[in-house]
């Protein structure tokens, strides 16, 4: 008799309703083993992106899912469009199925054109998700480096020497409106990074570390939260003023904010070896899990600074990019704090796969994470689920492997 393998199995308890979550006579998941948690979570995402994938016409791609659980699409130029494809490549990178390769590759494929998009900086995000994860698990540098590279000469278009950062949002050559940079920028930069691996040309290189050594200058406030946004001079390069588009207020601290910039300068030192980055990845951190407003569970309210709290919304999408930036930035420490990245990543993760976030296979638009939250003072997005919470949330359960059992 042929037995199926673990993993397999787990999912086969957890369609079944057994040891699922939110299954009747369900026991605390805190007392499973990790890694059989993470394997659950994964299995399901597993078949929940099948059915996703299945659901979302060729030429269009997931963002969200509605109040009525209907399906929200949209069209390659959207800022999300490399989430999708990306979990698609994480969750083949897991399970080895070829069927997954396939939708992959379809779903990355149909965002090319996005390599040559000069109109905002999330070129990063469209194209890295997709295209570097694909070059990154497949090898193959003959069909996907040269997206890399000529998404990464379109990002070097939103550089402007004059204030030494990377435009966010506005157009390329606009003098008469403010030069603004937000903090989710950082995580473009390693589209930078792995193009000067790819092509041998350190310009990308030095831009990255020019922005990312003037965002260190101009977004950080002493208690180490970070601004949303921050306004320059178009014409002298001047700071003007720190702000916030996204968050409570501007003197808040949104919490996806902070989670792109911890995750940013991680990933940053990773690229550099330059201790000023680490040091900033730490400070950050600490912020986070030091922070009072930080509930026990792990996953932060949308802003820290949030009215209402405790009874405020959480945002699931900056918990799994906390708990993924945790995992990587415990690899660079002494052992006390990576201890703690460790434990404090742990957490998190444990919550997003317990019943309240977790989602029934089938329901939430087929989307994992439930509880995101895209834009409070704009309405949009608020309690849903988003492909980047998914995507995140699934790289995190992967770095889980640097983890011990307990």
């Amino acid at each position: 008799m042929n037995l199926p393998n673990l993993r397999h199995l787990s999912l086969l308890l957890v369609l079944s309703g057994i040891g699922g979550c939110g299954s009747s006579g369900d026991t605390s998941r805190r007392a499973d083993p990790l890694r059989e948690v993470a394997t659950i979570a994964l299995d399901r995402a597993v078949t929940q992106y099948k059915l996703m994938d299945d659901a979302v016409p060729d030429s269009l791609l997931p963002r969200t899912s509605a109040e009525d659980g209907t399906l929200v699409t949209h069209r390659p130029g959207w800022w999300t469009s490399g989430f999708f494809p990306g979990s698609l490549w994480l969750l083949y990178e897991y399970a080895g199925d070829t069927d997954l390769k396939e939708r992959a590759e379809a779903r990355t494929w149909l965002i090319e054109g996005e390599k040559d998009n000069l109109g905002d900086h999330d070129i990063g995000f469209k194209i890295n998700n997709s295209f570097g994860n694909a070059l990154r698990i497949t090898g193959d540098t003959t069909r996907y480096a040269p997206v890399v590279v000529d998404a990464a000469q379109s990002l070097l278009r939103r550089f402007d020497p004059t204030v030494g950062l990377i435009r966010s949002w506005g157009e390329l050559d606009d003098t008469d409106e403010p030069y603004l940079v937000i903090i989710d920028n950082m995580m473009n930069l390693a589209l930078l990074f792995r193009a000067t691996e790819l092509s041998g040309d350190s310009t990308f290189f030095n831009v990255a570390v020019t922005h990312a050594d003037n965002t260190l200058r101009d977004h950080f406030r002493p208690d180490g939260s970070s601004y949303h946004v921050v306004e320059y001079s178009p014409r002298t390069g001047e700071r003007m003023r720190g702000r916030t588009n996204q968050g409570a207020a501007d003197s808040s601290a949104w919490a996806r904010g902070q989670a792109w910039g911890l995750y940013g300068f991680t990933e940053t030192y990773r690229n550099t070896d330059d201790r000023r980055y680490l040091d900033q990845a730490i400070t950050i951190a600490d912020f986070l899990l030091d922070n009072p407003a930080l509930p026990d569970d792990g996953v932060p309210y949308w802003d820290f600074d949030a009215p209402g709290i405790p009874d405020a919304l959480r945002d699931a999408s900056a918990g799994a990019i906390m708990a993924s930036a945790l995992l990587e930035l415990q690899d660079y420490v002494d052992a006390n704090r990576a201890s703690r990245y460790r434990s404090s990543a742990e957490k998190i993760l444990r919550t997003l796969s317990g019943p309240e976030y977790l989602a029934e296979v089938g329901t939430n638009g087929n989307f994992l994470l439930k509880h995101s939250v895209g834009s409070v003072p704009a309405n949009s997005e608020v309690d849903v689920p988003l492909t980047y919470a998914d995507y995140y949330f699934i790289e995190a359960l992967l770095r889980l492997d640097s983890v011990s059992d307990e």
